[in-house]
């Protein structure tokens, strides 16, 4: 595999690879070192309708080819991204700034999507049953929804990209992935893996630009385009929502979290530590399903508050590129000092600070691990989400009061709760308004189980046994006389 980490080989439209038609480029920056490290062209409103051209042409050839034949290209490409790893998890250390650990880990979850799809592309089935009435027989089909677009952040630039392009072509379609502008070389050097393992020209296109809106008005305005697949903020996903509403396109979203993370009582201290280091700081606290309310029962509280100061105050802070690291920086300056906004407000709202709890100083977009306890439920930590290595303690005596505070969000995507009584576990998850929990876990996603969340934190499911394929499919009702 190439040298990805110092070029671009630039628009990926239709199995070629172009210059924005203007010919602008977007600079790509390190979050370590504020250096810029690489450019990428900057697609126009032609561009992206080229993509959507390309995507058209290849539509029959790839929705014709048979499901065996798509899962043996889905296999290779899970073949070669591990063969990869390395430079693969190199490439987005650099470029997103997360630690080698958290960026192999990646790599290695990002290619998963592919083997599991693999697999379930051949066991896409219809339905066939009597009518209530016994007139007639029911024969369901699905059948790919069309070309998709697909529209990815910066946080997990493999990741987030192989869970909606496994199952879009497991299901046959084609797509357009439009990466972050802030991760663009992941997205580029994944491309052209997927032409070395065998996907046609025009089956995956990838297109970078710094004017996202109009760019995807523009493909959602296409009518051959019928299905948009967004992970992103909530308050983005609201307006791709209302313009894919003009158009009556199909949408899956994956959207913000607020996720709570319960430790009762009679948790196991050292486990509860562990998860919750876990839910906190994986890529340094930059995802949506990151530990964002950490509550924990009085009689246990000072006990993990003190452990959980101990080790985020002993990990090494870094540049992620960097073999020790086990913090990187934030991807940007306007990152960093939204951190520090919520920080400072809690503190002024009573919050007491136990580590950390200033900016680093120095280049590159640090933010110390820190952990503050007594956040009251008013700071804006606790309502909005944090994206940063900040642990916020809050203490609860009972049951249905953690309960109610932690169903006291707009979000709903995940929740963690630790406890040794599983009925009590199962009980507490059960009236969680949540997509997902994590019952004595610090870590929830696979590939084998289905990703959303409810409220605002999104519409439908990633993953899954059939979850993810049916995303990217029509169910067709034939009624037969026999």
């Amino acid at each position: 595999m190439s040298d990805y980490t110092t070029f671009s080989h630039g628009l990926y439209i239709g199995g070629e690879w172009r210059s924005s038609s203007d010919g602008r480029v977007i600079e790509v920056v390190d979050p370590s070192t504020e250096a810029v490290i690489a450019a990428v062209p900057d697609a126009t409103l032609a561009d992206a309708g080229a993509a959507v051209d390309a995507a058209a042409a290849a539509a029959s050839g790839w929705r014709e080819t048979p499901p065996r034949r798509r899962s043996e290209i889905l296999r290779r490409c899970f073949e070669m991204m591990t063969e990869r790893a390395e430079t693969l998890a190199a490439l987005i250390a650099l470029e997103n700034g997360k630690a080698l650990r958290d960026a192999r880990g990646e790599v290695a979850y990002a290619a998963e999507f592919f083997r599991w799809n693999a697999e379930e592309a051949v066991r896409i089935s219809g339905e066939f049953g009597l009518s209530p009435s016994g007139t007639n027989r029911i024969v369901v089909d699905y059948q790919p929804i069309g070309i998709c677009v697909l529209i990815t952040p910066w946080n997990f630039p493999a990741a987030m990209a192989t869970r909606k392009i496994a199952p879009a072509l497991a299901a046959g379609c084609t797509v357009i992935l439009k990466p972050a502008s802030e991760t663009p070389l992941t997205a580029y050097a994944l491309a052209a893996l997927y032409e070395e393992a065998g996907v046609p020209p025009g089956v995956v296109n990838v297109i970078t630009t710094s004017n996202p809106g109009p760019v995807a008005s523009a493909m959602l305005a296409d009518p051959r385009v019928r299905k948009l697949s967004f992970t992103g903020s909530t308050g983005v996903g609201r307006v791709l929502l209302a313009e894919a509403a003009k158009h009556v396109i199909s949408c899956s979203m994956e959207l913000g979290g607020n996720a709570p993370f319960i430790v009762f009582d009679d948790a196991d201290l050292e486990a509860a530590l562990d998860g919750a280091m876990i839910a906190k700081m994986r890529n340094a606290g930059e995802a949506c399903t990151a530990a964002n309310r950490l509550y924990v029962q009085a009689g246990i509280h000072d006990a993990f508050a003190e452990g959980l100061r101990k080790r985020m105050a002993a990990l090494n802070v870094g540049p992620g590129t960097d073999s020790d690291t086990e913090c990187g920086p934030m991807i940007t300056r306007k990152a960093v000092d939204k951190i520090d906004r919520l920080v400072q407000d809690a503190i002024a709202r009573g919050a007491k600070v136990l580590c950390g709890g200033a900016i680093s100083a120095g280049r590159g977009y640090f933010y110390p691990p820190t952990v503050l306890c007594d956040v009251p439920a008013d700071a804006l930590m606790a309502h909005e989400e944090i994206f940063g290595p900040v642990a916020p303690i809050s203490r609860f005596e009972g049951e249905a009061e953690v309960i109610a505070k932690a169903n006291d969000t707009e979000y709903g995507l995940a929740a963690y709760i630790y406890t040794r009584d599983l009925a009590k576990g199962m009980r507490v998850a059960s009236k969680i308004e949540s997509g997902m929990i994590a019952l004595n876990r610090g870590l929830m996603s696979d590939p084998a189980a289905p990703f959303g969340g409810v409220k605002q934190s999104g519409l439908g499911r990633e993953g899954g046994q059939k979850h993810g394929i049916t995303e990217f499919m029509e169910a067709k009702y034939i009624a037969v006389t026999m």
